[in-house]
């Protein structure tokens, strides 16, 4: 019979995937090992080293591109002799007076800020973590807010809404494409590889244990 300290201890070590919410029995791992999902493959647990490591790495990338892609030229449009290139930044403060400066600080905060704030808030709590040390103060604080930011982060929206854009825009002018707007895309895929690499039970677990 299974005594309730047993139902308890079972609980404790229940993972749950963030994908189809299978329920796994988490198992002691060595660094070279790693857990997914059963169902759906989703990555569950990664060595500590080698994940934390990438992450960090991926999210120093990502705001480098990050300043890029929002400070050079996004793309140019010309026609009938007359051309205009623009970054986000600058197209942002076009609309920063009057009644459309809401607008302008929402594009700014959900494609710059927010994002760039997630960044930092993952190398604050790895960075430590990736180089055997340990966690650094406020670190579980730091995840829960690079946790919390994440669905508010629209870089990948903004690059999307652009390209079905410039489908319209094309039959009226000619598009050329900037680098930043190459850095969005880089950002897109740095950004996905970042997520593939993070295992949040992985991190979760490596913050609570003792100074």
């Amino acid at each position: 019979m299974i005594s309730l300290d047993d139902l308890v201890s079972a609980q404790d070590r229940l993972i749950a995937c963030p994908q189809c919410d299978a329920l796994h029995l988490v198992e002691d791992l060595t660094e070279t090992e790693s857990a997914s999902c059963a169902r759906c493959g989703t990555l569950l647990i990664a060595p500590r080293a080698r994940s934390f490591l990438h992450v960090v790495a991926l999210s120093f990338t990502a705001m480098i591109l990050m300043v890029g892609a929002v400070f050079f030229p996004f793309l140019k449009i010309s026609t009938k002799g007359l051309s205009h290139d623009s970054s986000v930044f600058g197209a942002a403060m076009t609309f920063s007076d009057g009644l459309l400066a809401p607008l302008s600080l929402a594009v700014l905060l959900m494609i710059v800020a927010l994002p760039v704030l997630r960044f930092t808030a993952l190398i604050y709590t790895l960075w430590p973590l990736a180089n055997g040390r340990a966690p650094w103060p406020q670190a579980a604080r730091a995840f829960r807010l690079a946790e919390a930011t994440l669905p508010w982060s629209m870089a990948e929206i903004f690059v999307i809404g652009t390209a079905v854009a410039l489908v319209k825009v094309a039959g009226l002018a000619t598009v050329s494409l900037g680098p930043a707007f190459w850095a969005f895309c880089a950002l897109i895929i740095v950004v996905a590889l970042k997520n593939s690499f993070m295992s949040k039970w992985t991190i979760w677990n490596a913050i609570s244990q003792p100074r």
